[in-house]
């Protein structure tokens, strides 16, 4: 279609002229001096208002005209006509990235010529990386978007904006949010768009706000904030002072009147007895005290006195200085100069894939996404493509096929943007001699000096090189040709391992087939996906009771027994919380079985034990063990391919008791196995995790791409604990929190009890005589609570009635949950009040998580979280964020203690 001459498409303004005076320069835009930026900016922002009509294109062969525009508030970009409605827009804060021309994989599907590249770009946003791919009607509209997105994700949207951000949301984000959130819900409360609220207008807006206040202190405010002649009318500026008048923060200023000695403000002087006595702030002068008083207070009098009014503090503790999380731990915090086997990697599964494990799409900008996040070990499964070119998938499934020419060349571009600390390229090798020569070739010529590990410098040859001596370096991770083999051979045999072998067998596609085998795994690989969508109801909805994360003790005996009647054995990873009753990751770990679950063929974690009550898991077990008991499978390998393996070749499982012969290899072990020696030798394998590598990967029972518990495999020592990254939820979140500990750099330092010595993570006093920590946590207060949303009572429209549970996560005597009293109908500020104390053995691994929860009268609905590794706590009265939830908090007081003896 064309859709050029659309009169939609003429713009008030002509921004070719400007874009003309500006080249890019790494993603940034540079002006000549004729030009001011905010006025370029202006002009793009006012473009995008006004709206464009473009071509959306899709995976078929029509596109979708739609008009795009950037909404009022310059938040989210919205389109129409769309059947979503309200809902068809994608949130400014969401978008990831935003590239110029025909480069994602939708462009990609057309012909050459079918665009000018000029009029494409591609918007990536959401956790996943989804992209928007548009064509524009002229090369100046698509500058004029690409333009004004990069400078809205910048937080630049007009002349001025640069230098408030600065000030404001870079600095105290709660301060941004002033700035802005009084002006949207002024828009959303004034319904018949006079510009001012009435009384009932503004009750209406308490009760979206989740405020519950009496009509009369409501009323009271109301009156205090209408000072113009229109009385019984608040306009925008009056109900900014009424919302401030509402938004005080009672907690804070009680806070600050017990170091102000009941005055209104914070001199000098008072601030640094807080920041000494609550923050435990150490070294802190009086002048760093007078350059905060001028960073955070707006009020010039009070700043020009040298005061700190409620404003200035609750600006300052909403800050960053106020967050629980350390701001030290933003960099690269930990010695990177011990051997690789001394630290935890962060790694993904299957890196390619966008969704399940059978039919989903196999895509390379998965790999620059993994690698963005911090991901340090990606796997590349290889097998043998047409025209002589290797490719990347998941052998023996429908997952569609990529380039490995592709795969390489993306790694390489994104491997160490945002990260120097090396990547490990985990190669599954299943293609010909004659293939993978090509792949020796292709990772020699892309990645050159990355692969060259001859400068890397290693004291001890019998010990693995450390994260700082490999900067900048790729590491192969594969087979390696014996020593033994003549060096003039070019090839030679080795152990074949191959994870794809354990996939179902009727979940196969063997041998190419695409007719009539490939209908047949189709249709099973539909079934058993649906199969578990049913059974999780809502995908990654929190259960209330399922994450108390503990394995078997010593004596074999589940410690807890899950009371559910189904087989929930998933790591609680996508289970609705909705009807459904307590249960624990124990249950995953125990070697009892229950009957009659629908999911016990898809998803058990188990699929290895044996158990002669279920029929369906003793086929699966007798397919388990016959693979044990079948003939060793070996492989031709390439001496080029093997040359470019050095420091993590590939072997296979060893017996953790037995001595290693070299740290310079890793050994993968599926979850199952890895579970069961951490039931039976858990000692050994923390010492076996001391010398060389150990890789986790997730069960093959696992089609959905769910997620296993990362904890207990941490807690052993093992480094490299492999994800699904496609999989967003809570295994995810801890993760992430693991990592974040050292600067979100792929890599964490094990505590040197589990990098020297032994002992039993299982045990109830696992190191005695050592010191423990106890964690005393006093949660005060919560801030903007949003309503839940999957509510059980669907759109309930009700004031939530919150709480908040906070868990530990660690070593499994570590393992416990609190929580505070319901507090009712308040979601704007609920006051707590409440202390729960911890103990925890093992500080270095735990994991400290913060959830919200909405109360009613069927059970209680999730409204957010926060999980964040103990080392990076801070103590004092902090602000816990709630993960992707703007502005919404919860105020704590946390305190570390040392406690000595056996608890």
């Amino acid at each position: 279609m064309d859709i050029s001459k659309s009169p939609l498409l003429k713009n008030k303004f002509s921004v070719a002229r400007l874009a003309e005076d500006f080249f890019w320069v790494g993603g940034s835009i540079v002006a000549s001096p004729r030009w001011k930026i905010g006025h370029f900016v202006e002009r793009c922002m006012s473009s995008m208002q006004t709206g464009t009509q473009m071509i959306k294109l899709r995976g078929g062969s029509k596109g979708l005209v739609r008009f795009y525009y950037l909404d009022d508030h310059r938040s989210c970009i919205r389109w129409r006509p769309s059947r979503k409605n309200e809902k068809a827009k994608i949130s400014i804060d969401s978008i990831q990235e935003v590239c110029e021309g025909k480069q994602s994989e939708i462009f990609q599907r057309y012909a050459d010529g079918s665009f000018d590249p000029n009029c494409c770009f591609s918007i990536y946003y959401g956790d996943h990386m989804e992209s928007l791919d548009l064509v524009s009607c002229s090369a100046e509209e698509a500058r004029t978007w690409i333009t004004g997105l990069k400078y809205l994700m910048a937080g630049i949207s007009d002349e001025d904006s640069l230098s408030k951000r600065q000030r404001t949301r870079d600095q105290y984000p709660s301060c941004a949010a002033w700035e802005c959130f009084p002006a949207q819900t002024f828009d959303e409360a004034d319904k018949n768009g006079d510009g001012s609220l009435s009384i009932s207008e503004v009750l209406q807006l308490m009760h979206k706000l989740n405020v519950n206040l009496p009509r009369q202190k409501v009323k009271q405010m109301f009156k205090e904030a209408d000072t113009d002649d229109n009385q019984g009318m608040l306009d925008f500026e009056e109900f900014c002072a009424f919302y401030k008048m509402m938004s005080t923060r009672r907690d804070l200023y009680l806070l600050m009147l017990t170091y102000s000695n009941h005055k209104d403000y914070l001199d000098a002087d008072d601030l640094k007895r807080f920041l000494e006595t609550e923050q435990k702030m150490t070294n802190v002068t009086k002048e760093h005290c007078l350059e905060i008083i001028s960073k955070f207070e707006p009020c010039p009098e009070n700043k020009k006195e040298g005061a700190l009014g409620i404003d200035g503090f609750t600006n300052y503790m909403r800050s960053p200085s106020g967050d629980i999380f350390n701001p030290e731990h933003y960099q690269v915090n930990q010695d990177m100069s011990y051997p690789l086997s001394h630290y935890f990697i962060t790694s993904s599964h299957n890196t390619y894939l966008m969704g399940d494990q059978l039919m989903s799409q196999s895509r390379v900008d998965m790999y620059a996404w993994v690698l963005q996040s911090g991901c340090r070990c990606v796997e590349v499964d290889c097998w043998d493509g047409p025209d002589g070119e290797p490719i990347v998938h998941h052998g023996y499934t429908l997952t569609s096929k990529i380039l490995f020419k592709d795969v390489i060349e993306t790694i390489n571009k994104y491997a160490f943007i945002k990260n120097e600390y090396p990547v490990i390229l985990s190669i599954e090798n299943h293609c010909s001699i004659v293939q993978q020569k090509k792949m020796a070739q292709y990772l020699t010529e892309i990645l050159g000096d990355k692969l060259d590990l001859s400068s890397v410098h290693n004291d001890d040859s019998t010990k693995l090189p450390s994260p700082a001596s490999l900067k900048g370096k790729i590491l192969v991770k594969g087979k390696k040709l014996p020593a033994n083999i003549s060096d003039d051979a070019e090839e030679g045999e080795v152990s074949d391992e191959d994870s794809a072998d354990e996939i179902d067998d009727d979940c196969k596609l063997m041998n190419g087939d695409a007719s009539a085998n490939r209908k047949r795994v189709e249709n099973i690989a539909k079934k058993k996906l649906d199969s578990l969508i049913k059974e999780s109801k809502i995908r990654d909805c929190e259960d209330p009771n399922n994450f108390t994360v503990s394995t078997l003790p010593s004596s074999g005996k589940a410690g807890l027994k899950s009371d559910s009647k189904k087989d929930d054995v998933e790591s609680g990873e996508d289970f609705s919380a909705s009807k459904r009753h307590s249960r624990s990751l124990m249950g995953s770990f125990s070697k009892r079985k229950k009957k009659g679950s629908k999911l016990k063929k898809a998803s058990s974690l188990e699929e290895g034990e044996d158990d002669s009550d279920s029929q369906g898991n003793s086929a699966r077990s007798s397919v388990h063990y016959s693979r044990v008991n079948r003939q060793k499978k070996t492989m031709k390998l390439s001496r080029a391919l093997s040359d470019l393996v050095k420091y993590t070749k590939s072997v296979g499982i060893h017996d953790v008791e037995t001595e290693i012969s070299s740290s310079w290899q890793v050994s993968s072990f599926s979850e199952t196995k890895a579970h069961q020696i951490l039931q039976q030798k858990p000692a050994q394998y923390l010492r076996f995790n001391q010398h060389q590598l150990s890789r986790i990967y997730p069960s093959s029972y696992r089609v959905d791409s769910s997620n296993y518990n990362p904890q207990p495999f941490w807690n052993a020592g093992c480094q490299l604990v492999a994800l699904n990254y496609q999989s967003e939820g809570r295994m995810l979140q801890l993760n992430r929190a693991k990592f974040s500990a050292n600067g979100n750099c792929g890599y964490v330092l094990k505590p040197n009890c589990m990098c020297q010595g032994v002992f039993n993570p299982n045990s109830e006093d696992p190191l005695p005589g050592q010191l423990k920590k106890q964690l005393v946590l006093r949660i005060i207060s919560g801030q903007q609570l949003p309503k839940p949303r999957d509510s059980m009572l669907g759109d309930r429209g009700e004031i939530i009635d919150p709480f908040v549970e906070v868990e530990v996560i660690g070593l499994p005597v570590d393992c416990f949950k609190e929580q505070t009293r319901v507090v009712d109908d308040n979601g704007f500020n609920p006051m707590w009040e409440e202390t729960l104390v911890f103990t925890v053995h093992m500080p270095e691994i735990a994991l400290i998580r913060f959830l919200v929860w909405d109360h009613d009268p069927i059970g209680r609905d999730f409204i957010g979280q926060r999980t964040i590794a103990f080392s990076s706590m801070m103590p004092g009265y902090r602000h816990v964020y709630l993960e992707g939830i703007e502005e919404a908090s919860i105020f704590v007081h946390v305190a570390i203690n040392d406690i000595c003896g056996k608890v």
